[in-house]
C-alpha cells in the first residue's frame, strides 16, 4: 500500500482511534514548538548539553503559556547538529527532515496503543541523539497491515514486551523515558505511522535527507491522522 492510500485508510478511520497519550492534544496548555532554523533561539543554544536543551525546551513552552509541545511532522531541523554522526555521512547532505509528531511532556507519561495492536518489534537503540527505548506496534485495518513508531520510550516498560504480544486499543505498554535512557534527549514521544517496514525490526530512520522529501513523505505519512491535534492541523 501506498502512503497516499494510507492515509485514505486513516482518514476513513478517524473516528476509531483512541489516543496515544492520555492527555487532550487540543487543550490551551498545548502548543506547538519550532525546531527549525526560523526559530532564533536555537542560533546559539547548546543542544548537545541534554540538561540545557530540556531548559530550552521549558523556555518555548513557557512562552506560549504553554505545558505540552508538539510538531515536528516534515520539519526541516536543525537540532540535530547535536549528533551529526548519527544523522548521515558529513560528505553527503544530512538528514534533517523529521519524519514523525514530537510530543514534549514529562518523563513517565503512560503511552497507549491508539487501536488494536500486535506487538512487531523492540529494540533499545542506546546511542546518543537515537530513539533509546523503541517499539513498534502492527495494526490491520480493512485487511491493510501499517505501522506505528513510539520512540523515547523508558527502559523497564519496553523490556517487558515482546513480539507477537497482543495489545488492546487504549492499552498501556509503556511510558516517556526518561534522558538519558531516552536516548539522551529532553523527554518526548516521538509517534510516527510507516507503510512498510522494509525488512527492519525494531528501529526505522526518524529523520531523512530534505530531498527525499517526497518518498519519505509517501512511506510516513502524517501522524496527526491518529492524534488529532488541532495546534498541528493549524499549523499544516
Amino acid at each position: 500500500m501506498s502512503g497516499s492510500d494510507l492515509s485514505a485508510l486513516l482518514e476513513r478511520h478517524q473516528h476509531e482511534f483512541g489516543p496515544v497519550l492520555p492527555v487532550d492534544l487540543n487543550a490551551p496548555e498545548v502548543a506547538r514548538l519550532d525546531f527549525t532554523a526560523a526559530n532564533p533561539i536555537l542560533a546559539t543554544a547548546d543542544l548537545r548539553d541534554t540538561a540545557a536543551f530540556e531548559v530550552l525546551v521549558a523556555r518555548l513552552l513557557e512562552a506560549q503559556n504553554a505545558l505540552i509541545g508538539v510538531g515536528g511532522y516534515l520539519e526541516d531541523r536543525v537540532i540535530y547538529r547535536r549528533s551529526p554522526g548519527q544523522f548521515g555521512d558529513p560528505a553527503q547532505q544530512a538528514r534533517s527532515l523529521h519524519l514523525g509528531v514530537d510530543v514534549w511532556l514529562r518523563a513517565g507519561t503512560p503511552v497507549l496503543a491508539p487501536l488494536a495492536a500486535t506487538v512487531h518489534s523492540v529494540a533499545d537503540n542506546d546511542h546518543f541523539g537515537d530513539y533509546g527505548p523503541t517499539v513498534i506496534l502492527q495494526h490491520e485495518l480493512e485487511d491493510t497491515t501499517f505501522y506505528t513508531l513510539y520512540g523515547h520510550l523508558g527502559r523497564a516498560e519496553v523490556a517487558l514486551l515482546r513480539p507477537g504480544m497482543l495489545l488492546e486499543k487504549g492499552e498501556k505498554f509503556a511510558e516517556v523515558g526518561p534522558h538519558p535512557e531516552n536516548g539522551d534527549w529532553p523527554p518526548h514521544l516521538h509517534f510516527q505511522i510507516i507503510a512498510n517496514m522494509l525488512g527492519r525490526e525494531g528501529d526505522f530512520p526518524g529523520v531523512a535527507a530534505p530531498a527525499e522529501r517526497e518518498q519519505w513523505a509517501k512511506l510516513c505519512p502524517d501522524p496527526n491522522l491518529i492524534l488529532q491535534s488541532q495546534v498541528l492541523a493549524a499549523a499544516g
